[in-house]
């Protein structure tokens, strides 16, 4: 998530002070010289910074007397992608932030960017961003789209679903599982699987069966991020790999799928199919040699899962 910067009270009258001493009023210096994100400010006309906090200096060196695009991209002048004329309206009051990505030219790392346009010392509106560094995460979408791509050239996608199939998930999971360790980072695993599917077959015919694992796929791909990888596994299992995820953070998507899917309802030759899974949830270990060891202790939680009624979710414990 982008970290907020503090509000900053502004005097009645114009200070006389500088810039750099008036937001290190009450301490928000330190504030935000302590934040893992870049958060600079710059004048509308001139482009000149009047402000960056530590971070940005350590990676773009000293402010005084420059403009934004000279520090940040070393450019000649305006970049065409400046944002400005999205933060103002016409009438020259302050729009809602804007919230973009891009990769920064010079040092080749992307950033998630929050931009607005707030008052300064003498009430003239500014440009503030908060820029945060989301390479790791930006280069797993990335690599997951290209591996989306050689997917299907090399017929790695389940033909019912267009989910990445077994094959896909241990080929591209694994190479999640390598950045994961290398970035000393959390990998969460959840395992899916239908509750009382054969029944469903039985009951309604495997053309039904068929469109209830259509939909559940649909539903729970959207509910994903980019950079998250769901399989199928075969029949009506699934699984979930989630980058830079807790196992809280896993429990807490598992139960919002687990809602999405009883409420789904399968309509199929005039009746409707209500839904239920169950679910079992783990995280990586620095030990973990491979996605095998992970799948193994969430097919347990899964297990679990069954024994205790189904339609429920586990974690896995020691």
């Amino acid at each position: 998530m982008t970290p907020k910067i503090p509000s900053i009270e502004l005097p009645d009258e114009p200070s006389t002070e500088s810039p750099a001493a008036m937001i290190s009023a009450g301490g928000l210096q330190v504030v935000l010289d302590n934040l893992d994100a870049l958060v600079y400010v710059s004048d509308f006309e001139t482009y000149e910074l009047l402000y960056m906090n530590a971070y940005g200096r350590r990676v773009w060196g000293d402010i005084a007397g420059r403009k934004c695009w000279q520090v940040l991209q070393g450019s000649d002048g305006p970049c065409d992608f400046c944002t400005n004329h999205l933060l103002r309206s016409p009438d020259g009051s302050a729009r809602p932030p804007h919230v973009w990505e891009f990769q920064n030219q010079v040092d080749q790392r992307w950033y998630q960017c929050r931009d607005q346009a707030i008052p300064w010392s003498n009430g003239k509106l500014v440009r503030l961003e908060i820029a945060t560094d989301i390479t790791d995460r930006k280069e797993i979408e990335l690599a997951l789209h290209k591996a989306h791509e050689r997917a299907q050239a090399a017929a790695l996608e389940d033909e019912l679903t267009g989910l990445p199939n077994r094959r896909a998930f241990f080929q591209f999971g694994n190479h999640i599982l390598h950045q994961t360790l290398r970035n000393h980072s959390t990998l969460s695993m959840v395992m899916v699987d239908l509750d009382f599917f054969k029944r469903i077959n039985d009951t309604y015919g495997h053309q039904a069966g068929d469109e209830v694992l259509i939909r559940v796929s649909e539903v729970m791909q959207a509910r994903l991020r980019e950079s998250d990888l769901i399989a199928r596994m075969g029949g009506e299992e699934f699984v979930l790999l989630l980058p830079d995820t807790s196992t809280d953070k896993a429990c807490e998507i598992a139960q919002q799928l687990l809602t999405l899917i009883r409420a789904l309802g399968v309509p199929h030759e005039g009746h409707t199919i209500k839904l239920s899974a169950s679910f079992g949830v783990t995280s990586n270990s620095p030990t973990d040699p491979n996605l095998e060891a992970l799948l193994q202790r969430a097919d347990q939680a899964l297990y679990q899962s069954k024994e205790q009624g189904r339609g429920r979710i586990s974690l896995y414990a020691d």
